[in-house]
């Protein structure tokens, strides 16, 4: 169990389809208590597996204090008018802006025992929901931007120390 690295901005690893996940070993078992360790501090709502270099649909997240995963998860809802929502990244650090959300959302997946499990929830729910399967899905928030949002924060990545 540890507190993972965040792979950032630029990295492959980020920008590639996750793999679905096969059978529910000690690597898997490992992940998953990696990513709930790399979600607990403060001002983290989720953390996607391709965040800490594995390129496996898993994520954790941390809304309100309720902490957790899912495994394969797959978006099965989405509803509501979509709006433009306030948004950072742990992997696009010290940016912040306005990404376009439905409020609503409800992904399906599984426990590390095979089980079925239903996250649904609106507010910071369903976007964490979005967020985290969009990592998995080898897409950042930055395509949610409207097209001149997404024009700044590309520069403000490029004039970021980090980049």
């Amino acid at each position: 169990m540890a507190v993972r690295a965040i792979r950032i901005f630029g990295d492959p690893v980020l920008r590639a389809p996750c793999a679905t996940i096969e059978t529910i070993d000690d690597g898997i078992r490992s992940l998953v208590r990696d990513l709930l360790d790399t979600v607990e501090p403060p001002g983290r709502a989720g953390v996607a597996a391709p965040q800490i270099g594995v390129g496996l649909r898993a994520f954790s997240y941390n809304v309100d204090g309720d902490i957790g995963y899912l495994l394969n998860p797959e978006i099965i809802e989405l509803s509501g008018d979509p709006e433009y929502i306030g948004e950072g990244c742990l992997s696009v650090p010290g940016l912040w802006h306005d990404a376009l959300r439905y409020p609503y959302a409800a992904a399906r997946g599984i426990d590390v025992d095979g089980r079925e499990v239903v996250l649904e929830g609106d507010g910071l729910m369903a976007q964490a929901l979005q967020h985290e399967t969009d990592h998995l899905d080898g897409k950042l928030y930055l395509t949610r931007l409207a097209p001149e949002t997404r024009k700044i924060a590309m520069r403000e990545i490029r004039e970021s120390d980090w980049f």
